[in-house]
C-alpha cells in the first residue's frame, strides 16, 4: 500500500515491462506471461493456524505464502505447458519472493516483548525457505528473496512503542533493539539462502538488502528530498501526536499532508510513492542486490 507506485512497480518499469496485474482482480483470458502480481494486503509469511495456535487474531494470514503459492499453481498452466516450455519460460523470468515477513511481525509486536519475537524468526524464515524452495522445483532459475525493512524505524513502531528513553533510540530516532531484531531477522534469511544456493548451483538467489536501502533515508533524509527532523517518522496520512498518527489514514478526521513526495511513510505502515522510489532506486542503481541484478535498460523515472 501507498499513495502510488510501490517498489515492484519501479522495478517492472525499469526493465519495460508494464504493471502487473493482481492476481485476485485478473479476468478471464487475461494475458499474464509478462507477469502476475500475488501479493495481498497485509499478507503474512506464516498461515493463519500458526498464529491461531497462540490466540493472535491476524485475519490477512488466510492470504499468507502457501495461499500465494496456491495461486501461482492455477495460472502456472496459462505461463507455459511441459518441461521443456516451462524450463524456456522460467529462462527469463525473474520471480520475486516477497518482501514478506514484516507482517509477521508487525502483528505480535503489541502482544510480545523482543524476546518473543526473535523465537518467531525461525518459523518465519522457514516458510520462505519452503515457498523458494519451491518455486525453484516448479522451474524458476532466478529469484529475489529480499531482507527485511527497518521496523525501529517504522511509524507504526514508533508510535505503538512510545518510549519516553532516550537510550532506546539511536541517535537517527530509531529503536535500537526492534532493528537489532530485524538484523538478526536478515541474517538469518541470509543464511538460508546461502544454502538453498548450495543446494542449488544452477539457480541464481539475489538477496535485497531492504534494510539498508531504507535505513541511508532515516539517516540522512534531506540528502533525498524528505524532511528532516522532527519530520521523519512522521506519516503524511493521518492526524495528531509525535507522529501523526492519534487517527490512522482513512479512519476518523484523518488528512493528507500537503507534499508526500517530502514524506518517507505514508500512513504509518508503509513508505510514500517517493520512499518506495529510493528504495528502488538503491536496489537497481546502487549497492543492494546481491548478486546484482542485469542491468535494466531503462533508469528510474523520477516522477
Amino acid at each position: 500500500m501507498s499513495n502510488g507506485r510501490l517498489i515492484i512497480d519501479f522495478i517492472v518499469k525499469a526493465y519495460g515491462l508494464p504493471f502487473l496485474p493482481a492476481y485476485l482482480n485478473l479476468t478471464k483470458g487475461q494475458h499474464v506471461k509478462q507477469g502476475v502480481n500475488f501479493a495481498f494486503c497485509g499478507a503474512t509469511a506464516l498461515d493463519k493456524s500458526f498464529f491461531d495456535k497462540r490466540g493472535l487474531d491476524v485475519p490477512a494470514a488466510a492470504y499468507a505464502l502457501n495461499t500465494q503459492l496456491d495461486w501461482f499453481h492455477k495460472i502456472k498452466p496459462s505461463l507455459c505447458t511441459g518441461k521443456e516450455d516451462c524450463a524456456n519460460f522460467f529462462k527469463n523470468s525473474l520471480v520475486l519472493v516477497g518482501e514478506i515477513g514484516g507482517n509477521d511481525i508487525n502483528a505480535i509486536i503489541p502482544h510480545k516483548n523482543l524476546t518473543e519475537i526473535r523465537e518467531f524468526v525461525p518459523h518465519i524464515i522457514q516458510a520462505i525457505t519452503n515457498m523458494t524452495s519451491t518455486l525453484i522445483a516448479e522451474g524458476a532459475v532466478e529469484l529475489v528473496v529480499p531482507g527485511n525493512f527497518p521496523i525501529g524505524c517504522n511509524t507504526y513502531v514508533l508510535n505503538e512503542v512510545n518510549s519516553d528513553k532516550k537510550e532506546d533510540y539511536d541517535e537517527f530516532g530509531c529503536l535500537r533493539n526492534y532493528n537489532a531484531a530485524i538484523k538478526y531477522y536478515n541474517d538469518q534469511l541470509k543464511t538460508a539462502i546461502d544454502e538453498l544456493r548450495h543446494k542449488n548451483p544452477h539457480v541464481n538467489i539475489i538477496y535485497f538488502n531492504y534494510y539498508s536501502a531504507a535505513r541511508r533515508l532515516y539517516e540522512k533524509p534531506e540528502q533525498y528530498g524528505f524532511k528532516g527532523k522532527p519530520d521523519t517518522f512522521k506519516a503524511c496520512c493521518g492526524k495528531g501526536g509525535r507522529y501523526n498518527l492519534n487517527e490512522i489514514c482513512g479512519f476518523g478526521d484523518s488528512v493528507v499532508c500537503e507534499a508526500p513526495v517530502k514524506h518517507i511513510n505514508w500512513d504509518g505502515f508503509h513508505f510514500t510513492e517517493a520512499g518506495y522510489r529510493s528504495v528502488a532506486q538503491g536496489l537497481l542503481e546502487g549497492p543492494y542486490a546481491t548478486p546484482p541484478l542485469k542491468t535494466p535498460p531503462f533508469k528510474i523515472p523520477k516522477d
